[in-house]
């Protein structure tokens, strides 16, 4: 897979070190996740990465080449800081606008407002826009180029839940073209709902970097229900297939070691006389990998 961003080492300090010695990959077609609180060093990683911050060490490349450039920013979107329009202006006109900074045809404007479901509104005045309209517009001038890479930070920051969902739905939908993006957030449940990947940033440190559903080692875990519920804690024991095999909220949980499908399982229980009511394979969410993420990194 070809690598779109390098990085290695990256540093920054200030009066205290921001960023602390980062290290990740990201490469073609996904969507990566920079995950972590405010104050985490997310902010910071992105200025660097965009040539407005200068690096105390280390070094990164896009596209293959060193640092980042003019030719090299033409093919970056990005929304770092909140949207800053001319009020009093239509969306169409403040697109045109940013169209004749970046020397982009104008006839792209009707093609990024459709993708942010903003075609409709396009002549109404920015000043009467919600907050997820404008996060929207923001992110129609980030595409009017036609980057090779969105770079989004904390972009639902402040909206209510139907907000949320169209910047996810809208996301996933640039992605879907082939377009790599890089999100940061603070907010777990939108990393997991539209990464690929994520690199998870504690104190300016990357504590893990890597594909979403193998943030951990763990195999995921079934849950189980039958009648007899010593009947199958016992039964399961016996497969040696567990690393743990509890009861809780009426259903049993085994925790995964040795991997096995959900229809192995209840054939291998069948044959042990054990009927169940309720099967299903799960893995843990990305909250409870995040803890033990963090966890570790504390010890």
């Amino acid at each position: 897979m070809e690598k779109i961003l390098e990085v290695k080492n990256l540093t920054k300090k200030f009066k205290q070190i921001a960023v602390n010695h980062i290290s990740f990959d990201v490469e073609k077609g996904n969507v990566y996740g920079l995950l972590g609180p405010n104050g985490s060093g997310k902010s910071t990683t992105f200025g660097m990465l965009l040539s407005t911050i200068n690096p105390t060490s280390g070094h990164w490349k896009w596209f293959g080449k060193e640092g980042t450039d003019t030719d090299t920013l033409k093919r970056i979107g990005a929304i770092i800081e909140q949207p800053n329009f001319y009020p009093y202006l239509s969306a169409e006109k403040n697109l045109e606008v940013v169209a004749t900074i970046k020397g982009v045809p104008k006839q792209r404007i009707d093609q990024v407002l459709e993708t942010v479901n903003l075609l409709a509104r396009k002549k109404d005045a920015f000043s009467s826009y919600s907050l997820g309209m404008k996060q929207r517009l923001a992110i129609a001038s980030a595409l009017l180029a036609d980057p090779d890479v969105l770079i989004l930070d904390e972009p639902t920051n402040g909206l209510d839940p139907e907000g949320i969902i169209q910047i996810r739905d809208i996301i996933n939908s640039i992605a879907k073209s082939g377009t790599t993006i890089i999100v940061a957030s603070h907010l777990l449940d939108e990393i997991e709902k539209i990464c690929s990947h994520v690199i998870v940033l504690k104190h300016g440190t990357a504590i893990y970097s890597g594909a979403v559903d193998a943030m951990t080692n763990t195999k995921g875990f079934f849950e189980l229900k039958s009648d007899d519920s010593n009947a199958l804690i016992s039964a399961l024991t016996g497969l040696h297939l567990f690393s743990s095999v509890k009861e809780k909220d009426q259903l049993v949980i085994a925790q995964i070691s040795e991997d096995i499908s959900a229809s192995e399982l209840n054939k291998r229980l069948y044959e042990k006389g054990i009927f169940l009511s309720h099967l299903m394979k799960k893995k843990e969410s990305l909250e409870t990998q995040f803890l033990e993420l963090v966890k570790h990194a504390n010890s």
